[in-house]
């Protein structure tokens, strides 16, 4: 891709999330992720209705009449993104890839944090890192981002997502925010959800095609797995071949659920062909 038209697809999706960012996600985001807690911001004179607990009685004596302390949340956070670029991202049947979707998501969440001045940092994995951006402010920062989320070739197209957490869990020393963006056909990553979990704030988007559920009868098909590049025949027309596939897809789904859930993590399922933004509303909502 020239960057010509990189710096075309990269404000086409700036115009299109940011406007999602201000006009829906901004108040959502912010009452949904809290500050560090209160800090202390001034005094001023009582007024009716304030709460007589914080009254700075030794302001109040050297001035003789009542005053209060004002406190403010302490906002500063910091959000990471933890995107999958594994080969499977870039399957897609009906409107757009997978990876197309994760990006759009990637960028509405950036220009949420950044509305709120919030830090945002990129992990983006494969079956290890193959990409880390340090957590900065502003706008050029999301522009880097989503830059690199479209453009960025992967070295590897497996997933290893217990790697990616231990990687985030080592380079976030303070609590952050954290958005996992995948498809979650992975193994092995609940032990490691506990423990990244029992830090950070974390919330896993399974992003997913409708037709990865099940394989049509269709006959004899030559098939590549995305991830491994192995290639075989796979008879379509077999009641079995079809039951063993749904079967170890909906297997994973159930892993990835039951791993994000049980540790304690948010987990939403958004369909490439559904509204990415009413399962993110929702969310936060539910959890504002």
């Amino acid at each position: 891709m020239d960057t010509k038209e990189l710096l075309k697809k990269v404000r086409k999706i700036e115009i299109k999330t940011r406007r999602l960012s201000d006009h829906i996600f901004g108040g959502e985001y912010h009452s949904t992720f809290k500050g560090r807690g209160m800090t202390f911001s001034e005094v001023r004179q009582y007024q009716f209705g304030d709460d007589v607990r914080n009254i700075d009685w030794n302001v109040t004596a050297r001035y003789n009449e009542p005053f209060v302390k004002v406190f403010e949340e302490e906002r500063e956070l910091t959000m990471m993104l933890m995107v999958d670029i594994s080969g499977s991202e870039l399957f897609g049947t009906v409107q757009q890839f997978k990876n197309e979707v994760v990006t759009e998501i990637a960028a509405t969440l950036a220009f949420s944090a950044t509305q709120n001045n919030d830090k945002i940092g990129l992990i983006l994995f494969s079956d290890n890192v193959e990409l880390y951006i340090p957590p900065k402010k502003g706008r050029s920062h999301v522009l880097r981002i989503i830059r690199e989320l479209i453009e960025f070739k992967p070295e590897s197209k497996q997933t290893n997502l217990a790697e990616a957490l231990k990687f985030m869990q080592n380079v976030m020393k303070k609590k952050a925010i954290v958005f996992v963006l995948s498809d979650f056909i992975a193994d092995d990553y609940d032990q490691t959800m506990k423990i990244v979990s029992g830090k950070h704030d974390v919330t896993g988007i399974r992003v997913y095609d409708k037709h990865e559920e099940s394989i049509p009868n269709i006959g004899m098909v030559q098939m590549e797995d995305e991830e491994t590049g192995e290639l075989m025949l796979v008879n379509t027309s077999s009641k079995k071949v079809r039951l063993n596939y749904s079967k170890f897809y909906h297997e994973k789904v159930a892993y990835y659920k039951e791993s994000f859930t049980k540790s304690g993590a948010g987990a939403i399922d958004c369909r490439v062909d559904e509204s990415y933004v009413k399962k993110l509303l929702g969310y936060f909502k539910r959890r504002g």
